[in-house]
């Protein structure tokens, strides 16, 4: 999975709200034609936390059958563990071969729970897990070496970019053990990432602009810093301070620049809410920007 960026594709919505699988498939098989190391969906960019579980169904399916082999679909599941579970026999039957263990809902929990909640789904399901640590949940070193002790855990998604306890935790890992870049806008940080051992990361910018997200990534795999500093300084820092500027901007942004790209891909469902017309000009701007940089058009 560190050999290409890691899709996090868009669930595709009607303009009524209501689930729009051939959006998807399109948006989807345009993704995965683009090479990417995985492909995640359902996952935070995907929106799992607006589908039910029929809307969930169709979501991996048409991933699974759109990959068609040719790269890793892993699944995200989430809530807690029995409700996770529940998700996990879906993606399953789905075909997914991994599945992302997201943050468990509301609660704050001490590290035996966090352990346990894995522990619980690990013991439900066949399938590889990555748990993926952001918000509530943050391994300690002890609770990581549990974590990691389980036969089907097989990676850690880092959201918190703690890069000391990162290293802490790489430096505890058993070999063959898989660490991912999962902050916001994750290409801000890559290079800090890399450097305590975590090369592989998602890119939300890989969902609407893979020709950014991937020049970025050569770039940055084959030393090239003159590519990689211009990319930061005109394109991703912008971006970021544009996402920073309303709550939920890290689903609604990603989706409307790729509207504006005329991907299938639909409005967000509530709680997201779409961008000010404002902010969808300012969005415009720096995605013809971007695109510029690396040759490419709106």
């Amino acid at each position: 999975m560190a050999g290409g960026v890691l899709s996090f594709p868009l669930t595709s919505f009607h303009a009524d709200g209501s689930l729009d699988p051939d959006g998807f498939r399109a948006h989807v098989a345009a993704q995965i034609a683009t090479s990417p190391g995985a492909v995640f969906p359902a996952c935070g960019t995907g929106e799992f936390f607006s589908l039910d579980e029929d809307e969930y169904r169709t979501v991996v399916s048409v991933a699974v059958e759109e990959a068609g082999g040719r790269v890793p679909v892993v699944a995200g599941i989430g809530y807690g563990w029995a409700q996770a579970v529940r998700f996990a026999r879906i993606a399953e039957e789905a075909g997914a071969d991994a599945l992302l263990v997201l943050p468990h809902y509301l609660v704050a929990a001490p590290q035996e729970g966090l352990v346990r909640q894995v522990e619980e789904i690990a013991a439900r399901t066949p399938l590889p897990l990555i748990a993926y640590q952001r918000g509530q949940v943050a391994f300690g070193a002890e609770a990581f070496r549990r974590l990691a002790a389980l036969p089907t855990v097989i990676g850690l998604k880092d959201g918190h970019s703690d890069l000391d306890r990162l290293q802490r935790l790489t430096l505890a890992a058993p070999d063959g053990f898989l660490f991912f870049n999962g902050a916001a806008t994750a290409e801000i940080q890559a290079r800090a990432y890399a450097a305590v051992g975590v090369p592989a990361y998602s890119s939300a910018v890989h969902a609407f602009a893979p020709e950014i997200a991937n020049a970025f990534f050569g770039a940055l795999k084959g030393g090239e810093e003159g590519t990689v500093e211009k990319l930061l300084r005109d394109f991703y820092v912008p971006l970021v301070e544009l996402r920073d500027r309303v709550p939920g901007y890290a689903v609604s942004l990603v989706k409307a620049a790729a509207r504006l790209r005329g991907r299938p891909v639909g409005p967000v469902r509530a709680p997201l809410a779409d961008p000010s017309a404002a902010d969808l000009g300012d969005l415009k701007h720096l995605l013809v920007t971007g695109l510029d940089l690396v040759g490419a058009t709106l």
